[in-house]
């Protein structure tokens, strides 16, 4: 008989159905993380009661959240990273086959009532979380005649639910011929099902073909969907087979994900240690191009002489050369120096976000404070005038300058006296 759980879960009655209105997302990725921790807690003394949360807690999240507005992704994102943290739970419990059975039969309904796709991590991992060849099998063969029937019918689009956890099980159950059949039966190729293919043909033994078939979704002018993911992949392939320098030029430098410029070079480093990471910022550089954009990240790597060369360039913002000059007056003064002076030819050309004379103050004040401690005062003055020489005479900004550097020539001219 299938094992039947007893525990009392606190996060049930957070999780009823219609909990939430318009506005819950926050206060539902609050329950989300406590559904978390009270599941990865009892895992430590109860596995296979742990992966009955997991159950529990997928099958409330669509009939919960129906109501929440998503458009911002912030629950989406949560959904997603609390499901990939709790499906090892789940695909690692001891439980025998009557039990996962009956989770399967849960999740398989939960996946068809889900209205927005939340439970697409278990969808995807579906055949690991059957464990038994029985059940992979089981659920591989419910719905493959309706899935190739619908796929096949190029005139019409209809979605299939279940069509994920199909392949999903297909592909653990050995099936790897089925999983090649259904797909080349498909009008269009995109990753989310694309990847079983490709998977089917590593595990068979074809990387080659396995890399051919990921790689060719990723020409064309447009980025598809899943594109990191689908470079991930390519890239694994190649350093599987010992391949690491193409891996790396193909792959990896378009791959390189995170959410700041400085996120995007720490996650290469982080894959390929065995390179110079000064090369990989480089390479970084060269290949996304947007010089300025990378003066942040330069700066702090501790590349100073590759961020003075960011600074120059047009897309660096002045705020962020204003507060970097602001930062290192003391212990780098004549980098200091001369991203202040790169702030201060951006703002005369124009750029900035909302820049004003307040600006052009705090660079000029940074550039004199560090110039100073450098012994480059005379020298910074100098390029000061000679960028104020260069602005318009109608502009506020080179106004602004002539009137400091006015300033600068009282306030030397009384120390002289």
């Amino acid at each position: 008989m299938a094992r039947k759980s007893t525990h009392k879960w606190a996060f049930k009655p957070g999780l009823r159905a219609g909990a939430f209105g318009w506005r819950g997302s926050a206060k539902a990725i609050d329950r989300l993380k406590a559904a978390s921790t009270e599941i990865r807690a009892a895992r430590r003394s109860d596995p296979v009661t742990a992966a009955e949360g997991v159950v529990a807690l997928a099958a409330r999240i669509w009939p919960a959240f129906e109501h929440i507005d998503t458009s911002s992704g912030a629950l989406g994102t949560a959904v997603y990273r609390t499901l990939e943290t709790l499906l090892p739970i789940l695909i690692d419990a001891p439980a025998d086959q009557k039990t996962r059975a009956a989770w399967l039969e849960r999740l398989r309904t939960a996946i068809l009532d889900d209205g927005v796709d939340y439970l697409a991590p278990i969808s995807e991992r579906f055949g690991e979380i059957a464990a038994f060849p029985a059940l992979m099998n089981d659920h591989a063969d419910r719905d493959l005649d309706l899935i190739r029937a619908a796929w096949s019918d190029h005139a019409r689009f209809s979605h299939c639910p279940t069509a994920t956890l199909t392949l999903s099980c297909l592909l653990e159950a050995g099936r790897h011929e089925d999983v090649l059949a259904l797909l080349d039966t498909t009008k269009t190729r995109l990753w989310f099902h694309e990847k079983f293919a490709a998977d089917a043909l590593l595990r068979q033994g074809y990387a080659e073909d396995a890399l051919a078939r990921a790689a060719a979704l990723l020409e064309g002018d447009r980025a598809p969907w899943g594109h990191h993911d689908i470079a991930r992949f390519c890239e694994t392939v190649l350093q599987q087979q010992g391949r690491p320098e193409e891996a790396y030029r193909r792959f990896g430098l378009p791959s390189a994900a995170g959410n700041t410029w400085l996120a995007m070079w720490r996650d290469l480093v982080k894959r390929y240690p065995e390179r110079d990471p000064r090369e990989v910022l480089e390479d970084l550089i060269a290949w996304h191009g947007r010089k300025g954009k990378w003066f942040a990240a330069a700066k702090s790597a501790g590349y100073l002489d590759i961020a003075l060369d960011c600074a120059a360039a047009p897309e660096a913002a002045p705020a962020t050369l204003i507060r970097a000059s602001r930062d290192f007056a003391a212990s780098e003064p004549v980098f200091a120096t001369r991203v202040a002076l790169h702030a201060v030819a951006h703002l005369l050309a124009g750029r900035g976000y909302d820049a004003s004379p307040r600006d052009i103050d705090a660079a000029i004040d940074h550039a004199m404070v560090a110039s100073r401690a450098a012994g480059e005062a005379a020298w910074a003055t100098e390029e000061l005038r000679a960028l104020a020489g260069r602005g318009a005479s109608d502009d506020h900004m080179a106004g602004r300058l002539r009137a400091r550097l006015a300033e600068l020539d009282a306030a030397a001219d009384e120390a002289e006296g």
